[in-house]
């Protein structure tokens, strides 16, 4: 988001009237068809209320309704600057500054976070295609900064697959392990079969050519690059999402880091949009809302 900052976002959207609006246009931007005109017409905002209702008939329609907004007692300004401050900080912010940014409870604003996150699931985009880099990582184990912790064998290391398309999308999965079944699993859901999918020498990856695919790998305890042959974007957002998770958030339960991965994932397929904000409301009307109680 290179133009749309702080004051640009106070003066588009001084006060829940013009985020409603903006949903409404989001969700029909081509204009509400009345069900009953079975038309469309011009449908005109009810005051105290998040409803509009059509000039001809007076049928009314509620913009926030299966939204990630609906039956919220937050103000939608609130909402809307919640999602401003997460897409418009490199790093992401963590729940306890959202309480302090907008006087929140931290309940609430965990819950806010969980459900902007929500938005940013595109686990059901596209295949990737062209060339593919396949890799895993490990999130969790011992603490960061401790040189020493006792029964390191009995703390969970959870494992994230990502899938980088060079010049493209990543798909990043919370999985449950690196056995070869799994790993295939994903790539035949995610990417192409005439892609060229690159991994390292893990010995999970080599029948891939079974299913179709060109397979490249690099063996990591010789070099890192042969040619074109490298995961280094892999290794790049594995970099950023742990220097994330363990700076911003510290620590991440297993539960939650699929959405935490489909955060950064999302980062990276809109690096470069020049208009995040609007990237993420698109997604409104596409999301299936997620009650409070399946939240916790």
């Amino acid at each position: 988001m290179k133009q749309f900052s702080l004051k640009t976002f106070l003066r588009k959207y001084p006060n829940d009237e013009a985020c409603l609006e903006e949903i409404k246009n989001t969700r029909w931007p081509q204009g509400i068809t009345c069900p009953k005109c079975q038309k469309i017409t011009k449908f005109y905002k009810i005051t105290d209320r998040t409803a509009y209702s059509c000039e001809f008939c007076r049928t009314q329609v509620f913009p926030l309704a299966g939204t990630i907004f609906e039956k919220s007692t937050v103000s939608l300004r609130l909402w809307f600057y919640a999602m401003f401050l997460m897409i418009k900080t490199r790093s992401g912010i963590s729940a306890k500054q959202l309480e302090r940014e907008l006087g929140v409870c931290y309940k609430t604003a965990h819950r806010i976070f969980k459900q902007i996150r929500m938005l940013m699931d595109e686990g059901n985009g596209d295949k990737l295609t062209g060339n593919v880099e396949v890799d895993e990582t490990f999130i969790g184990g011992r603490g960061v900064n401790r040189r020493y912790k006792p029964n390191f064998s009995e703390i969970p290391k959870e494992v994230v697959m990502g899938m980088i398309q060079r010049n493209g999308k990543a798909y990043l999965r919370h999985i449950p392990n690196t056995g070869k079944w799994t790993l295939l699993k994903q790539i035949r859901d995610n990417v192409d079969v005439k892609a060229r999918v690159i991994t390292d020498q893990w010995l999970a990856y080599g029948s891939l050519p079974k299913y179709g695919y060109k397979h490249d790998f690099v063996n990591h305890q010789e070099t890192y690059v042969k040619g074109d042959i490298h995961t280094q974007n892999a290794e790049m957002m594995w970099s950023i999402l742990k220097r994330d998770i363990y700076g911003v958030y510290r620590h991440v339960s297993a539960q939650y880091l699929q959405n935490y991965a489909n955060e950064y994932a999302w980062r990276y397929n809109h690096r470069n949009s020049e208009d995040m904000f609007t990237d993420l409301l698109k997604q409104i009307a596409l999301v299936k809302v997620v009650k409070a109680k399946q939240l916790v």
